[in-house]
């Protein structure tokens, strides 16, 4: 995915494309956005007060000190008239009830995992499976773990859903991601997209 910045978007673009990162609370897809995003990206992120703890377990993620409340919002240029936008939803199941919205006319979704806490990309992956939207799992390594192999058990994937690592904090590596899922969308929904 080349990135052309030049020239104003609106007067360029004709076709917008539309991808969901979703994954566990504090599993890194804000980064992930920051990281590709040619703009600076719109985060929703706010401190996380003491009310919060009584709903959100960041037991495992006790550096964490911000949270997505709403979305995260980047743009990639593909080509002069084509646009990536990329949106990250809020991880915590109190905001699951804006999904439906949030997805609306996207055409696939990165589940972003942590080998450490697996558990938490179950309602992402099945959100996607019962939704029959096209997705890649993403594993972003924060530390030695189990083998891809392993994750895909454990999660029970199916052979055709790409599993691969990445670091959400490198954009070489956020892009594989990305160009990954946009490889699948175009073999699993012909016409959708065109490279």
């Amino acid at each position: 995915m080349p990135s052309t910045t030049s020239g104003d978007v609106r007067e360029t673009a004709v076709d917008a494309l539309k991808i969901v990162i979703v994954g566990g609370f504090g599993v890194g897809k804000t980064t992930m956005v920051g990281s590709v995003s040619e703009i600076r990206p719109l985060s929703t992120e706010e401190i996380m007060t003491q009310a919060g703890e009584a709903v959100d377990d960041a037991g495992r993620v006790r550096a964490k000190t911000t949270t997505t409340v709403t979305f995260d919002f980047g743009r990639i240029t593909v080509t002069a008239g084509k646009v990536l936008y990329l949106f990250g939803a809020p991880g915590q199941q109190r905001f699951w009830f804006g999904w439906d919205q949030l997805f609306a006319g996207s055409l696939g979704a990165v589940v972003l995992v942590d080998t450490r806490r697996l558990q938490d990309s179950w309602y992402s992956i099945d959100w996607l499976e019962r939704h029959r939207t096209p997705f890649v799992v993403a594993v972003n390594r924060f530390a030695d773990g189990p083998s891809l192999d392993a994750v895909r058990e454990a999660l029970a994937l199916s052979p055709e859903v790409p599993l691969i690592e990445c670091d959400a904090r490198k954009r070489p590596s956020c892009m594989h991601v990305l160009i990954t899922l946009m490889k699948h969308i175009a073999r699993t929904r012909p016409g959708a997209y065109e490279p």
